[in-house]
C-alpha cells in the first residue's frame, strides 16, 4: 500500500482524531491483521502503542483497492482491541 493516497475525508478524520499520517500509512503498509470487509475494500489493523504515558490502541485503516491508486478511507484508533 505505499502508493495509496489519502481522500480529503480520511485526512480530515485522520486530522480530527489526532493522528499521525506516518502511523496510518505504516498500518496500511504492514499490518498484523488484515481482512476483506467486501469486493474491493479491506481493513488493516494493528496494535501500537500511543501516548504519554503509553497505552495500547487498535489503529484501523480502511482501504479501497479497487482502484488505482489505492484510497485510504478512513482511519481510527480504539482500546476495544479484544471485539
Amino acid at each position: 500500500m505505499k502508493d495509496a493516497v489519502l481522500t480529503p475525508h480520511a485526512a480530515y478524520e485522520i486530522k480530527r482524531r489526532g493522528l499521525d499520517e506516518k502511523i496510518i500509512r505504516a498500518v496500511a503498509e504492514n499490518p498484523e491483521q488484515s481482512e476483506q470487509l467486501r469486493k474491493g475494500r479491506w481493513l488493516f489493523q494493528s496494535r501500537l502503542e500511543m501516548g504519554s504515558p503509553p497505552k495500547t490502541y487498535l489503529v484501523r485503516v480502511i482501504v479501497d483497492t479497487d482502484r488505482s491508486p489505492p484510497e485510504i478511507v478512513t482511519a481510527y484508533r480504539t482500546t476495544k482491541i479484544t471485539k
